[in-house]
């Protein structure tokens, strides 16, 4: 592994996957398994603060990170070194899919903690022993890459055809359904710069969409928190870009 990891990381040994609260988490849903949970003594648990990056674009790909407490942002470089935020995680999440698990042997993205974070980690090939010791975890990771291609898909269909406004938008519904609001705030503290790389916009466009939505009444903000005030509206503002699920 890459000296930045071993700096980084507080590694130590954990099996705690058959009472991890991630429901969502697909080896914790496989953790029953007598051939699973043999394999778990090989996982490894991280522990970042908030602003660290555990993977770096272009790095050679050693294995597989899932979420078990925290927030973390999936970044890949674009033109003149512009970052595009591809993705958003949460507990239960994986991250480092396309470069950890696969064909590839370096990741594709960089990923950074948005707030302090415990990782759950697997090599590559304790991973793989896994899967071919259980057809099921097999199948879920099937359907998973399955549904983050229809995601990937959706999202650049969003971004060729979305205006910068309804971008913005998006991109605010979609942090309330994933990390939910209290108080009318989301649950996510993001900067203006996160906003826009997210919606493909700039700072100062997301700066002006959100100051519009505020004289309007549809967003509130304290600090750098967003809240959203009238998600009905927001959303019917966008529904044209919705389509149905058989689509």
């Amino acid at each position: 592994m890459n000296s930045s990891w071993r700096v980084k990381s507080n590694l130590h040994h954990m099996s705690e996957c058959k009472s991890c609260k991630n429901l969502n988490c697909l080896i914790k849903q496989n953790s029953v398994d007598p051939n699973v949970f043999q394999l778990l003594e090989t996982k490894h648990t991280l522990k970042y603060k908030k602003g660290q990056q555990f993977i770096i674009e272009g790095t050679p790909a050693h294995g597989l990170f899932f979420a078990y407490q925290g927030k973390v942002k999936v970044v890949k470089t674009g033109v003149e070194n512009r970052e595009q935020i591809v993705r958003f995680a949460q507990d239960g999440d994986v991250i480092g899919h396309r470069g950890g698990f696969g064909s590839s042997s370096y990741y594709s993205i960089s990923a950074e903690t948005l707030e302090d974070s415990t990782l759950c980690y697997f090599s590559k090939k304790d991973l793989k022993n896994i899967l071919l010791k259980n057809s099921r975890l097999c199948f879920d990771f099937m359907l998973f890459y399955a549904d983050e291609l229809s995601a990937s898909e959706t999202r650049v269909r969003k971004l060729a055809q979305m205006s910068v406004r309804e971008r913005v938008i998006d991109a605010v519904l979609l942090m309330d359904r994933k990390f939910g609001s209290t108080d009318q705030l989301l649950n996510i503290n993001l900067n203006r710069k996160d906003y826009a790389d997210y919606s493909g916009t700039t700072e100062e466009q997301v700066i002006r969409v959100f100051s519009k939505l505020k004289k309007e009444g549809l967003l509130n903000a304290k600090g750098r928190r967003i809240g959203i005030l009238n998600p009905a509206l927001l959303q019917e503002e966008i529904s044209k870009h919705i389509l149905p699920k058989s689509q």
